[in-house]
């Protein structure tokens, strides 16, 4: 991870020595277990009380050996008496320790990620209840549509937030497994009940069948769950984007003192975060094609995923935390135009026009095709003039000769209304989706 995107926390947890870490804690787990089952001397866990990491060592050995974990197995090995070495990494493959590990890497991501994915969707709910009450223009196609509370637009954003971090707290609690099952998943040497202690022990489930590597459709899943949420940080980013524009301006991102938007314009406020965020999203989705590819591996295994982990893996976990973190600060000092928002509600060509046409489908004989003609020749009308919706609307109906009338609508009844329907769907998505 370049130091722009890096997170620390993450990061750390990915490193060489980190890696070897884990390698080693495995080890000790399978140590602990077959001194257990008396399949190996007592007190030979004991002997490794003193041992430690060295990647400089083991990146000697591995430049002549040209295998990593026996690279690490000999850097261990050679700080410990011989009768009791000899059984360090008993019974188990490569694929046991690496994969094991590795579950053990992803799950203390991913106990990082879930609590910074948690404040993300404090601060967008917090974020919808500040703005519940603003009502402004709903758009379609990018078009002016009608009317809404500002805050039901981010309240959707956070009841798929919170869809997708259900997604990641399931993955955390039932999918991270690990193994210690021997060449090709047979327990040649070793016993499932030594596998399950010594997974214990390192606080994961056991692999139902591993086939030497634990099934790579557990990366896949996890790749696309990262993927779905890279795709709702880039809908709320590219949402931040539209409504920045100078055009629109009813939301800016927070511009801190001292901060220059442009090398040549000084008048410019540009939206850098949620631009950041849209690029950053794209490179986690990506990352999701490399890990279906890669569950399709010969037989009972192959390396063909090994490289290919090692790369998108920490980049993966490390940008979704980087991620989520800047999404977060984001939406805490978004700027919110509410005077520029109400007014567009109140003043937008035709954005009463579905409330005006059932008025007249409640109360004219006439056809609804013909009403809806009526309407729209109004509502192009009030597009072009200064001219209010419902008087248009009148002087049609007088040029046809109907003997009815519309009656112009009271916006502060309307707009309680809307914020009543949005109380409503808080209230409703809250009990979905609680805080957690």
């Amino acid at each position: 991870m370049i130091p722009r995107y890096e997170r620390k926390e993450i990061s750390e947890i990915w490193s060489e020595k980190r890696r070897a870490e884990y390698y080693l804690e495995v080890e000790l787990a399978l140590l602990h277990a077959l001194e257990s089952q008396e399949i190996i001397p007592k007190n030979t866990l004991k002997n490794f009380e003193n041992v430690s990491v060295d990647t400089s060592r083991i990146g000697e050995i591995e430049a002549e050996v040209k295998h990593d974990i026996i690279a690490f197995c000999t850097s261990i090995t050679e700080q410990v008496d011989t009768q009791f070495s000899k059984f360090f990494h008993f019974g188990v493959t490569s694929s046991d320790i690496i994969d094991t590990a590795q579950s053990l890497q992803i799950k203390a991501s991913l106990k990082i990620i879930l609590n910074t994915f948690s404040n993300l969707n404090n601060s967008l709910f917090n974020l919808s209840q500040r703005t519940l009450h603003i009502i402004g223009v709903g758009r379609s196609h990018g078009m002016y549509a009608e009317a809404l509370s500002y805050g039901q637009k981010f309240l959707g954003f956070y009841a798929e937030f919170r869809r997708r971090f259900d997604e990641l707290e399931d993955y955390y609690n039932h999918e991270i497994t690990g193994q210690l099952s021997g060449a090709v998943g047979n327990y040649t040497v070793i016993n499932p009940e030594v596998e399950r202690e010594a997974l214990s022990k390192l606080g994961l489930e056991i692999e139902p069948l591993s086939t030497q590597v634990i099934p790579r459709d557990r990366i896949a899943k996890l790749s696309t769950i990262l993927a779905s949420i890279a795709g709702a940080i880039e809908r709320i980013s590219v949402e931040i984007r539209h409504l920045h524009r100078s055009e629109v301006g009813e939301v800016f991102e927070g511009f801190s003192k001292g901060q220059k938007g442009s090398s040549t314009m000084p008048h410019k406020k540009n939206p850098i975060s949620t631009e950041n965020l849209t690029g950053v999203a794209r490179i986690i989705r990506s990352h999701a094609i490399v890990a279906l590819e890669n569950n399709i591996l010969w037989h009972e295994r192959d390396i063909s995923h090994s490289s290919a982990e090692r790369l998108f893996l920490p980049d993966s976990l490390g940008l979704i935390q980087y991620a989520l973190k800047r999404l977060t600060s984001t939406l805490d000092n978004l700027v919110i135009c509410e005077e520029r928002i109400e007014q567009r509600s109140e003043n937008s060509p035709g954005v009463l026009s579905s409330f005006y046409l059932h008025q007249l489908i409640k109360n004219a004989p006439l056809r609804r095709e013909e009403i809806y003609s009526i309407i729209q020749q109004a509502a192009f009308e009030n597009a072009k003039s200064n001219i209010e919706f419902d008087v248009l609307i009148n002087e049609i109906l007088e040029k046809m000769n109907y003997d009815l009338r519309v009656a112009k609508v009271n916006m502060k009844e309307l707009k309680d209304k809307y914020r009543e329907t949005a109380k409503t769907m808080m209230e409703r998505v809250i009990s979905t989706y609680p805080l957690k």
